[in-house]
């Protein structure tokens, strides 16, 4: 009964989390959920520096202290638009961290073994834990290591091309060395080869090839998926983040990481799941860099982009009955939620009938526009999602699209040789006028053209969205 406090704990911390995820559903509870979440980590901290194994206080201290400074600024500095490459960063020191466990837990086998050899008694809690283990168990061990490490060096450098395309760092476009799926098949068997190895005995220098076996693969697969993609991609790095944590877990012993680790694998491949479905995408396809993707030429687009000013805009919305607006990731780089949250109001004022359209994937991760419109206390009843709305654009008088490209794009349903072919996609071009706030005539982060900027019922409302936005309220009392 030693270690019953830690044990406790660790169960206390494990309910904490989970009505931590269960909180994070709804948007009235989720602040709730992110203090479950605190106090749930600040629980298995406390415990683990007191449990079993505690020691090298001073330097635990230093290392918390460290990590708890850097992550101070961070959330100072990082902007909103930000998130999603700062999860990302995160996910890659996750599987930096299993790599670096799975090699300890190598290098204490082998000094407990040479311990043995020589008749010498071996010390420290990890090490004698080990000394207890059968050759079976040792086995074990080494398989798990082996996954922790093999999982973990592929979300490192996954996490890093994911972070490079979502900054824009690193060309976004789907790029795949000759040889494509071939290599990463290869690396991968080569990886199980290796395996074998290692568990029959051959050195741990079979486990540095592997590493960079599985470093190879988690840079080919993630440099393989478009921009349009990348959504998904950070949904399935975080579950890739999330059971390279249980194998850590397994290794080590910690029934909190196994269950932790596990929460977040699965709850990250269910919404992988959940973005695949929403876009059409088969997930296999997209976990293997694209494969079997729509070939062939895409359809021409015809007309021409009409440009409109704000006076334009404000006599449209004068006259309008319904509104809906659609906020895009362009909406989040100009800060323009707050202006977005005030034309809301006062279009409200005027007795107007105003909501918005969330696409499951709109922005660069998941719940990314619901977060900055709660931020800017728009109305919880009046944010709907794809399904919910789609049915009534064709009895909307203005349709105002912020920043949004892929999500909007009628060729989803048009052109089959479209990237996104397929993919659901909110029909805004079905209202009786579309007014696009957009920087300029690009084609936005996937590359792909939208053919709803030449329709005939859509004005382009060019600039800065804020700027433009804050133009718009200066002619709407």
């Amino acid at each position: 009964m030693e270690n019953a406090f830690t044990i406790a704990a660790y169960v206390v911390a494990a309910v904490l989390f989970i009505l931590s995820l269960g909180g994070l559903s709804g948007q009235e509870s989720a602040k709730r959920a992110v203090w479950y979440g605190i106090v749930g980590m600040a629980l298995a901290v406390a415990a683990t520096l007191v449990g079993p194994g505690s020691g090298l206080w001073l330097a635990s201290l230093i290392l918390i202290g460290m990590g708890g400074a850097i992550g101070v600024q961070l959330a100072q500095r990082v902007q909103m638009t930000q998130m999603p490459e700062l999860v990302a960063a995160m996910h890659s020191l996750v599987g930096l961290a299993a790599v670096f466990v799975g090699f300890n837990a190598d290098l204490t086998i082998n000094m407990v073994e040479a311990a043995k050899a020589a008749g010498e008694a071996v010390n420290g809690s990890f090490a004698e834990l080990v000394a207890k283990k059968t050759a079976v168990e040792i086995n074990i061990l080494k398989v798990e290591l082996s996954l922790g490490i093999w999982i973990g060096a592929v979300t490192f450098t996954g996490s890093v091309i994911a972070y490079g395309k979502l900054a824009g760092k690193v060309n976004t476009a789907a790029t795949k060395l000759p040889g494509g799926h071939l290599l990463n098949a290869a690396a991968a068997a080569g990886s199980v080869l290796l395996l074998i190895m290692y568990l029959s005995g051959a050195g741990s220098w079979t486990l540095v090839l592997m590493t960079l076996l599985a470093l190879f693969i988690g840079y080919h697969l993630i440099m393989g998926i478009g921009g349009a993609d990348m959504p998904v991609v950070v949904s399935m790095l975080n579950s890739y983040s999330g059971w390279a944590a249980a194998a850590i877990g397994f290794s080590l012993g910690n029934d909190l990481l196994i269950v932790v680790g596990a929460l977040v694998g699965s709850s990250g491949a269910i919404l992988s799941y959940i973005m695949c479905k929403a876009m059409n995408r088969a997930f296999v396809s997209v976990i293997l860099g694209g494969f079997g993707g729509p070939a062939g030429e895409q359809m021409a687009v015809e007309g021409e982009q009409i440009a409109i000013d704000a006076e334009g805009v404000a006599n449209a919305l004068d006259e309008a009955d319904s509104v809906i607006i659609v906020p895009g990731y362009g909406m989040a780089v100009a800060q323009a939620q707050g202006s977005v949250s005030e034309l809301t109001k006062r279009l409200r004022a005027k007795g107007k009938e105003v909501r918005f359209a969330i696409h499951p994937v709109a922005g660069r991760l998941p719940g990314h526009m619901n977060v900055l419109l709660a931020e800017a206390k728009v109305p919880y009843d009046i944010v709907l999602e794809m399904d919910e709305i789609n049915d009534d654009f064709p009895e909307t008088d203005v349709v105002i699209v912020i920043g949004s490209n892929d999500i909007v794009n009628p060729a989803a349903q048009d052109d089959p040789n479209s990237p996104i072919a397929g993919m659901p996609v909110l029909e805004v071009w079905k209202a009786k006028q579309v007014f696009v706030s957009k920087r300029g005539q690009g084609t936005g982060y996937s590359g792909i053209e939208n053919p709803l900027f030449f329709k005939e019922n859509t004005r382009m409302f060019y600039g800065d969205a804020k700027k433009s936005l804050d133009d718009l309220l200066t002619r709407i009392s």
